[in-house]
């Protein structure tokens, strides 16, 4: 997060208007109008103030049953301990709580998971073996929660922190508060969603793939939800984004629209300076758990759609309901990876093509030479911070991400399936 004191050097344009500061100071009063009396009065706000972070954090207010329920789930045990800041405690009541969770979920895991195992090594054959490997790799998940979860806790209630800052200083700005229309209903229709998804995926599994017995859909119900869940915590963070980047856009436009200034491009260049680092801490609170999240979506693919595959070249393609069960397995998955890359990938192209366009419609000739030397600034500020979403480096979230992961599934599976035809071909009516 951009330091206070340099925020305010650069929203007060600093380093081009010291020497007319004294200017400044002796103009008039009758020569002050409305508008410098209310940028005045924001200009007194501080972002490091918890009360004043709180009335302006509507982003917080719009998705905090998103934050509950994971809290519910004992994934990401934060909390509001105070006005405008959230954090992370091991002595914390919900982090208490989601250690006690993960411990009767995990006794649960394990009996489901030891039947499972007994299922696999009762299994002679080879297809059959890669169905039964589908149901222990859903189990996964479950254990590398604390990993995922809880060991990035602390830095994810530095991101939703920062979400309260930069609400600040766009309302110092801009002169509006940031809102969010129909966010806070979006998230309930999403959360109930994820809920009913998780229930009817399990059941479809369970009426379409043999040996997924009723009983044992109760180690996955809360793994299945919070597999649905940060897929929906992901889409809302990237439009909650794309949504600033757009009225940031506007506010900057109409501005300058107004009065082209130095001392109004350097505001709105630090604060789109700022939208553009909460973009990249997006990135790296969240790359344990999406990197982790990306490998079991393509582990699971490239599973269900060999296993969908192999069924077809042994039997036919006859919509058999193992057939069914794993296409079932291989779209759903397939869905949340798109929405995983697709929203990241439309909020970044968001990011800086509203300023830019402003700012290269602007007549420089018209303007005077520090407001020349701001716009520069701007330009090479956006093209020297590249709007993306880089998981601490080990993959950028857009839509390359997808092409790349087709790409991999495509090669492991004419390995796998090339495997299958090498093997000796099974007496009809044996390994059943």
């Amino acid at each position: 997060m951009i330091p206070d004191h340099l925020f305010e050097e650069g929203i007060n344009n600093t380093f081009l208007h010291y020497d007319m500061r004294h200017v400044q100071r002796n103009r008039n009063i009758q020569e002050k109008t409305q508008k410098d009396y209310e940028q005045e009065q924001r200009d007194l706000l501080s972002s490091q103030d918890g009360d004043t972070c709180e009335i302006h954090d509507q982003f917080y207010r719009d998705h905090k049953l998103l934050l509950v329920l994971f809290r519910a789930l004992a994934v990401m045990p934060i909390t509001r301990s105070r006005p405008g800041t959230i954090t992370f405690s091991w002595k914390s009541t919900a982090t208490i709580y989601a250690v006690c969770f993960y411990i009767v979920a995990t006794a649960v895991v394990l009996i489901v998971g030891y039947e499972r195992i007994q299922i696999l090594q009762s299994i002679k054959r080879f297809d059959d073996y890669i169905y039964a490997i589908l149901f222990i790799v859903f189990l996964v998940p479950h254990f590398w929660i604390p990993f995922v979860g809880w060991g990035v806790a602390h830095q994810v209630a530095i991101y939703k922190t920062n979400w309260g800052k930069f609400q600040v200083r766009y309302y110092r700005v801009t002169g509006e508060n940031l809102k969010f229309p129909n966010l806070k209903t979006l998230i309930v229709i999403i959360s109930v969603g994820c809920l009913l998804l998780a229930v009817c995926f399990l059941l479809s599994l369970c009426a379409l793939l043999d040996g997924f017995l009723l009983k044992h859909t109760s180690a996955y119900y809360h793994i299945i939800t919070m597999i649905n869940m940060n897929c929906a915590l992901w889409y809302i963070n990237c439009k909650a984004i794309k949504i600033a980047s757009q009225s940031l856009s506007e506010c900057f436009q109409r501005d300058v629209d107004i009065e082209c200034s130095a001392q109004l491009i350097a505001r709105y260049r630090y604060l789109w300076l700022n939208l553009s680092e909460l973009l990249q801490s997006l990135g790296n609170a969240y790359a344990r758990t999406y990197s982790t999240y990306c490998l079991f979506m393509f582990a699971n693919i490239t599973i269900a759609v060999y296993g969908a595959l192999s069924e077809i070249v042994d039997h036919g393609f006859g919509f058999t309901f193992k057939e069914v069960g794993l296409f079932v397995d291989a779209a759903y998955c397939s869905t949340l990876l798109f929405v995983f890359a697709d929203c990241s990938h439309k909020s970044t192209l968001k990011v800086a093509a509203g300023v830019q366009d402003t700012l290269l419609s602007i007549d420089v000739l018209a303007v005077d030479r520090p407001t020349q030397k701001e716009i520069d600034h701007f330009i090479q500020a956006i093209e020297m911070n590249p709007a993306f979403v880089s998981l601490k480096g080990y993959a950028h979230v857009n839509r390359e991400l997808l092409t790349s992961a087709i790409s991999m599934i495509t090669i492991y599976l004419i390995v796998l399936l090339q495997f299958k035809i090498s093997l000796p071909k099974e007496p009809h009516g044996t390994g059943q």
